[in-house]
């Protein structure tokens, strides 16, 4: 990670789960880093966790993935006032739990533009930062293991993931589409898709709780690794499990 020291990472999603997990942890690796998130007062306090030293190096905006006007806002402070990203994390993502032959359809739609175009929204942003300033920065997309098959749940009340595992399948889709515009862009940028089996987050339904689970901190050692990887290395696709998952 010696190469990422004083560049700045953008992590959506970070007031909690996964994206909390990695601020923090790129932080103590000496990166400055942006949080994005509707619940701001929630990144704000996960400077309590950093030593003293370092608390200055995390900051916290307020943003709406799914929203254009929102990120373009957050982005533009980025680039205004820290210059530009170097890493961004694409973490934000929902969940409502239920099917979708019964949901309300403002709900699907809610969470497709979360999970799906709120990830559009940042990697643009993030690339034309990159781009402009010639930087071999890296993009990860975090997905799910339901982005590559769709899972067979063991009990009638584990079938309520609905538009989730649509969106992630999007995201395996995007993260090809984004490798081979970046190839053809001649740009020395990476992507990177991590795939996590069922883990502790505040999205996951209460009847996953009962499975074997991954802990936000074990997702962030995989993008660490990922983004600790020299720079001709690109890890194209990292599935994490935890030991006895049934899917």
């Amino acid at each position: 990670m010696e190469r990422w020291q004083g560049r700045v990472a953008v992590v959506t999603g970070a007031s909690s789960g996964i994206g909390a997990a990695v601020a923090k942890d790129l932080v103590r690796a000496g990166l400055v880093v942006v949080g994005l998130a509707r619940r701001v007062e929630r990144i704000e306090a996960l400077k309590e966790e950093l030593p003293e030293e370092l608390q200055s190096q995390l900051h916290a905006i307020k943003c709406d993935v799914a929203d254009e006007a929102s990120v373009a806002a957050a982005f533009d402070w980025i680039e205004a006032h820290l210059d530009g990203i170097d890493i961004l994390v694409n973490n934000a993502g929902m969940l409502y739990s239920g099917q979708v032959l019964t949901m309300q359809l403002d709900q699907l739609q809610r969470v497709l533009q979360v999970n799906l175009m709120g990830v559009v929204h940042c990697t643009q942003r993030a690339f034309r930062s990159m781009q402009q300033r010639d930087v071999a920065g890296h993009m990860v997309l975090i997905n799910s293991l339901t982005g590559h098959h769709i899972i067979h749940p063991p009990s009638e009340e584990l079938q309520c993931l609905n538009m989730y595992p649509v969106t992630k399948h999007g995201i395996s889709a995007l993260l090809e589409i984004i490798r081979q515009e970046l190839n053809g862009l001649k740009t020395q940028i990476k992507v990177t898709s991590i795939s996590p089996g069922v883990t502790n987050t505040e999205i996951l339904p209460g009847d996953y709780n009962n499975l074997p689970m991954l802990q936000p901190e074990d997702i962030s050692a995989g993008i660490m690794y990922a983004l600790g990887t020299p720079p001709h290395v690109q890890v194209h696709q990292l599935t994490i499990k935890p030991i006895g998952e049934p899917f």
